[in-house]
């Protein structure tokens, strides 16, 4: 009975420290302590929840989330047909006064034709205890 067997040729054992690959397959790290593209970016994801407190960032998404909710409901629209409308909240937040940050709602939805008030009112009910989010270099990133 003949076993069918795959011929193999020995090499000489690398010097300590270097790495051996198999031709046609490309190299693969991960398991020896290198970092692979995937785990890189987790670190990033990693580095801004821990650069910006994750509750806050939770907050600044739903908060994102009702305002485009409610711009579909006050320009009467689906959210791709949308007129082009900025409202940046980090401007909000350092305004210092009341009236300047209605104002500055007001310019933002002049193209709206139903009543934004009660929208004005919410955000600003909504965006008080926030804090901008800081202005990082993105050198780290």
């Amino acid at each position: 009975m003949s076993a069918a067997s795959t011929e193999t040729t020995a090499s000489p054992l690398p010097p300590d420290g270097s790495r051996v690959f198999f031709q046609g397959a490309p190299p693969r790290v991960g398991c020896e302590g290198s970092i692979t593209e995937e785990d890189q970016n987790h670190r990033r994801q990693g580095k801004v929840t821990v650069r910006y407190d994750r509750k806050e960032l939770r907050k600044r998404l739903q908060l994102e989330e009702w305002i485009i909710e409610q711009l579909v409901y006050l320009y009467n629209c689906e959210e791709d047909e949308m007129p082009e409308v900025e409202i940046d909240i980090d401007e909000l937040l350092e305004v210092s006064s009341e009236e300047e940050r209605i104002s500055k709602l007001q310019e933002a939805l002049t193209d709206c034709y139903k009543p934004i008030e009660d929208f004005v009112n919410q955000l600003l009910c909504r965006i008080k205890g926030m804090r901008k989010l800081s202005t990082t270099s993105k050198n780290g990133l």
